[in-house]
């Protein structure tokens, strides 16, 4: 066996000091409480899934896990907020679709999504319903249709944002059919739905979740759903597509967990393998399922992809509907 020389026993101390230093990072995050922004008010989709992982991830990380809102700006004032956090993983952000189209729609973003954040998980996917307020003479996409476009000006509908998949799913609506309806932007899903009830906004282009309840108690009526596919949780009502007979209408949204950009790589893993863990927790799937979605799941290369195809494909409806750069 041959001895070591001075230079190598430094070499080789070098080399454990380093790997004791990489296991050292790995076991000392978290060292204070986690924060999870919505950039929503209480009460909506990233809301309901923002409580469910922060319950489970609080227990495996050892550390508070609070959940904090700021609304406003269709999620811009939320997310460029933790663009500009401290990139150490102890603030996170929920958020949807509007990551990939709010840099099509506003020409002077104090944050670059692909650049500003690190994805971490994809947690669920969402699709929208279609729904109307009982007072709209219409009980089939094809009559809401052909009233909007009898009465140009009159139908309204709202969102958060017009970055968001209601948004989209709106916009996509018009330029596959020519039925415009005014949209109006809210902070969040919840203060939209509490006028759609009122009846001051005709038409909803709202999450499953945030709809389910008031399609149930007859408050809204539910035309078609936005997806591929009909859900489980509302099989009698047709997608868009049926309703309409347009093959290629699809609008699905999606939510995920994000960090700042720069975050330490075995940070984000760590963060991955744990909001991994609490989307296979049954109790995190149900809320997920009872509230419409479909559980997420994805590596942190596969969302960004999502967030990069989804930019692309919706940049041509975003240009269409001349809302780009507002």
């Amino acid at each position: 066996m041959r001895k070591l020389t001075l230079k190598r026993w430094v070499l080789l101390g070098l080399l454990l000091g380093l790997s004791g230093a990489v296991a050292w990072t790995q076991t000392v995050f978290p060292t204070k409480p986690v924060k999870i922004i919505v950039p929503a008010t209480p009460g909506g989709t990233s809301d309901i899934f923002a409580r469910a992982i922060a319950h489970k991830l609080q227990e495996s990380l050892g550390k508070p896990v609070v959940v904090e809102y700021k609304p406003g700006a269709a999620t811009n004032i939320g997310t460029d907020f933790v663009a500009k956090a401290a990139p150490d993983g102890h603030t996170l952000l929920i958020n949807g679709i509007t990551l990939a189209t709010n840099p099509l729609l506003f020409a002077n973003l104090p944050f670059n999504p692909s650049k500003d954040l690190s994805p971490i998980i994809e947690v669920a996917e969402m699709l929208n319903v279609v729904t109307v307020h009982p007072s709209v003479q219409a009980n089939n996409m094809r009559e809401l249709v052909q009233l909007i476009k009898a009465q140009p000006g009159v139908f309204n509908h709202g969102t958060p944002g017009v970055g968001s998949s209601g948004y989209l799913s709106a916009e996509l609506l018009w330029v596959k059919t020519g039925a415009k309806i005014t949209h109006v932007s809210y902070q969040g899903n919840a203060q939209a739905v509490v006028d759609h009830l009122g009846g001051i906004l005709q038409v909803g282009f709202v999450n499953l979740p945030v709809a389910l309840q008031h399609v149930k108690s007859g408050k809204l009526k539910a035309l078609a759903v936005t997806s591929a596919r009909r859900s489980a949780l509302l099989p009698e009502v047709p997608t868009v597509a049926e309703a309409l007979g347009i093959p290629d209408f699809e609008l699905v949204g999606w939510f995920g967990l994000l960090a700042p950009a720069k975050t330490p790589a075995d940070v984000v893993m760590r963060l991955h393998a744990e909001t991994l863990k609490a989307l296979n927790d049954p109790s995190v799937i149900e809320v997920i399922q009872v509230a419409g979605g479909s559980v997420g799941g994805a590596s942190t290369t596969q969302f960004e992809a999502r967030i990069r195809k989804d930019t692309e494909r919706l940049a041509a409806v975003i240009q269409a509907s001349g809302a780009a750069n507002k």
